[in-house]
């Protein structure tokens, strides 16, 4: 049930007052996409995670030089591969790999889809709280406590002890979800199950839950809204809206024991240690590297093997595979621009092999 803050917010994120939450400019329809030939330029559009929004908009305005006009519209992972399977865009962002489910009803498109991780982004712990600099101290227990609604004041004893020295006011804490179908959501409340078994048990792990407290707003700019505006308030907000906004965020504590700021270069450190499987469909979890911050989130494009099979036309095929091709070279350099950070080198090889795998009717693609 939406109560008012949560229309209010909702209201505030539609109105764009963030500019990463801004939508990618130029129609979401895909009539213009499934007609015509040719191996290049053209148009394709996608749609999905909004953690993922700025990098793909950035993408598409570099490749505009090129010929290819990039639609991307930030409406959550979840609505992506839906959008993705019923065919209306061309490729979906998401954060959380595909369900064996949603590969299932996408094939029945005529092709499998193709994971191709692009970058990785850290999940802070942003807050508004007058006193409080950057870098309060919080545990992934403390943490879910928070989320659970069972703490509810800033100066509760448990993050008092983290924080010695700190002085804490007696400000009631509001929490801020998602109330969208969201990637963010997954890899945050993904992390949450793994250290806290009171969130396991009450709530789980998905692209939406039902949160035991708090307010909800849609996308990760929504939640940055209403964090902003909000006094005594604390969200899950990705670092590159985070620090758009100056939020003051938490560093967490790994599986190391350390204390760990979410930094870029800690944000690539989480995913260095990975085992990756052949089909690239990894999920980032804390894997103990002492350098690494413990939430953070990996972020896909998926696309059809052989998009002709599944509808669209030979330059669209083309133009998917010159986007991929751009956002795993050179893309990547532009990463850190926008506040998101690179992938590993090993991971990003093997992604740009995976490219290879993209046909049209069964043909490689030029």
């Amino acid at each position: 049930m939406r109560t008012r803050p949560t229309r209010m917010v909702a209201a505030v994120g539609a109105a764009g007052l963030l500019a990463f939450g801004a939508a990618a400019c130029g129609s979401d329809s895909n009539s213009d996409t499934t007609t015509g030939g040719g191996a290049s330029g053209g148009t394709i559009n996608g749609s999905g995670s909004t953690f993922a929004a700025p990098i793909y908009q950035q993408w598409g305005s570099a490749l505009k030089g090129q010929g290819l006009t990039v639609n991307y519209q930030g409406v959550g992972s979840g609505q992506g591969i839906s959008e993705l399977t019923a065919g209306t865009v061309n490729f979906a962002g998401t954060d959380p790999p595909m369900k064996p489910e949603e590969i299932t009803a996408a094939e029945k498109k005529g092709s499998p889809p193709l994971h191709f991780p692009t970058a990785l982004g850290a999940i802070t712990i942003s807050y508004n709280v007058q006193g409080i600099d950057n870098g309060l101290k919080l545990t992934g227990p403390v943490i879910g406590d928070i989320f659970l609604g069972k703490i509810k004041k800033w100066n509760d004893p448990a993050i008092a002890a983290l924080n010695p020295g700190v002085s804490l006011p007696s400000t009631d804490i509001t929490v801020v979800h998602r109330s969208d179908s969201s990637g963010t959501t997954k890899g945050f409340t993904g992390y949450l199950s793994d250290v806290n078994p009171a969130w396991a048990k009450q709530v789980g792990s998905d692209k939406i839950v039902k949160w035991p407290t708090g307010t909800g707003a849609k996308g990760n700019d929504g939640v940055a809204a209403a964090v902003k505006q909000t006094p005594g308030s604390v969200g899950y907000v990705e670092q590159a809206y985070a620090l758009q906004n100056k939020f003051t965020v938490a560093d967490v504590k790994n599986k190391a024991g350390k204390f760990v700021a979410p930094t870029l270069e800690s944000t690539t450190a989480a995913a260095e240690k990975l085992t990756v499987p052949a089909n690239l469909q990894f999920t980032v979890k804390d894997t103990g590297n002492p350098a690494a911050y413990p939430i953070t989130s990996q972020t896909f494009v998926v696309a059809f093997t052989d998009a002709c099979k599944a509808g669209f036309s030979e330059q669209v095929a083309n133009g998917i595979k010159q986007f991929l091709t751009y956002g795993l070279g050179d893309g990547q350099a532009v990463l850190a621009q926008l506040q998101y950070a690179k992938l590993p080198a090993s991971i990003d090889s093997q992604a740009k092999a995976q490219i290879g795998k993209l046909v049209c009717n069964g043909k490689p693609l030029s």
